[in-house]
C-alpha cells in the first residue's frame, strides 16, 4: 500500500472516531467517514480528501451502499475502522432483550456487515487491513457492564479469528483495545444504562458513578490515536491484538497474570480430564 491511504472509519461524527478524521486528512489521507446523519460533517465540506456518509449500520442494503460510494470516490479502500459503539450499563438481569439487541447490533453486527461488504474489494486488491475497536473491558471486565463487556469480547474474538483466515489473502486484522481516552464516550449520547433498576443491584451504581466522574480526566489523547494507527497500517509486521493506552496496558497485565495464577491453580484437574489419567 502507498503512503497515503483510503481509510474508511464507522462512528466517525465524534470521540476517537472525529479525532481520527480530523488527523488523517492532517496527514494527507483520504477519509470515507459514516454517520448516522452527513450534517455531523459539515465541517469538512470542501475537502476533496473527505467523503461523508450517511449510513445505517443496521442495515446491510446501507453499509453496502457506502462502501461502494467510498471507492467509486478514491478508486479503493485501505483500511477499515470499525469504531462505532456505545456502551451499556446494567445488571444482565435488569436488560430487557430489546436493549441486549440493539448494544450487540451496533457494538458487534454492524462489524460484520462492514467486513463482509468491504471484502470483496479488499480480497480483489490483495491487500489491505481491517481495525476493529474493541476496549480493554472485551478482555478484562469491569464491574456493572455485562452486556457492553459481552459484546467486545465477541468483537475480539471474531477479530483475532478473521487475523488467522485472511492472512493468506494479505489481509490484516488488529483487534485494538483502548483504554479510557478523553473523548465523550462517557456522556449520554455514548452510554446507555438499563431502564430497569433493581434494588438488589444498586452496588454497581457505583461502577456507573464512577466512569461518569473521569469524564474530562481519562489518561487517553485522542488526536495520538492516529499516528499508533498509521504506524500500525504500515508495519511490516502488525499486533493481532493491541492494548491502546497504559490503563488498558496495565489492566491487561493483571489479567494475564490473574489467569496464568488460575491455570497453574487447576492444572492437575485441567489435564485430568485425559484418558491415561
Amino acid at each position: 500500500m502507498s503512503e497515503t491511504k483510503v481509510w474508511y472509519i464507522t462512528g466517525a461524527s465524534k470521540g476517537m472516531g472525529l479525532a481520527l478524521v480530523k488527523q488523517l486528512l492532517a496527514k494527507g489521507h483520504k477519509v470515507a467517514a459514516t454517520s448516522r446523519a452527513a450534517a455531523a460533517f459539515d465541517a469538512f465540506k470542501g475537502n476533496d480528501h473527505f467523503l461523508p456518509l450517511e449510513v445505517d449500520l443496521k442495515r446491510e442494503t446501507s453499509v453496502a451502499a457506502s462502501v461502494q460510494q467510498a471507492v467509486a470516490q478514491f478508486g479503493r479502500v485501505d483500511v477499515v475502522i470499525n469504531n462505532a459503539g456505545y456502551g451499556l450499563g446494567g445488571a444482565l438481569e435488569e436488560l430487557s432483550a430489546a436493549e441486549i439487541e440493539e448494544n450487540f447490533q451496533v457494538n458487534f453486527f454492524a462489524v460484520i456487515r462492514v467486513v463482509q461488504q468491504v471484502l470483496p474489494y479488499l480480497r480483489k486488491q490483495g491487500a489491505g487491513h481491517i481495525i476493529n475497536i474493541s476496549s480493554i473491558a472485551g478482555f478484562a471486565p469491569g464491574m456493572g457492564w455485562s452486556m457492553y463487556c459481552a459484546a467486545k469480547f465477541a468483537l475480539s474474538g471474531l477479530s483475532d479469528a478473521l487475523a488467522n483466515d485472511l492472512q493468506p489473502l494479505g489481509i490484516r486484522v488488529t483487534n485494538v483495545m483502548p483504554g479510557w481516552f478523553r473523548t465523550n464516550f462517557a456522556k449520554a449520547d455514548s452510554i446507555a444504562y438499563s431502564e430497569h433498576k433493581m434494588e438488589e443491584y444498586a452496588y454497581l451504581r457505583e461502577y456507573h458513578e464512577k466512569m461518569n466522574s473521569m469524564d474530562g480526566k481519562q489518561l487517553g489523547d485522542p488526536d495520538k490515536v492516529a499516528d499508533v494507527f498509521v504506524a500500525l497500517v504500515n508495519s511490516a509486521q502488525p499486533p493481532a491484538d493491541l492494548f491502546l493506552g497504559s490503563d488498558a496496558f496495565k489492566r491487561a497485565e493483571a489479567r494475564i497474570a490473574q489467569l496464568q495464577q488460575q491455570m497453574a491453580d487447576w492444572k492437575e484437574r485441567s489435564f485430568s480430564t485425559d484418558f491415561g489419567n
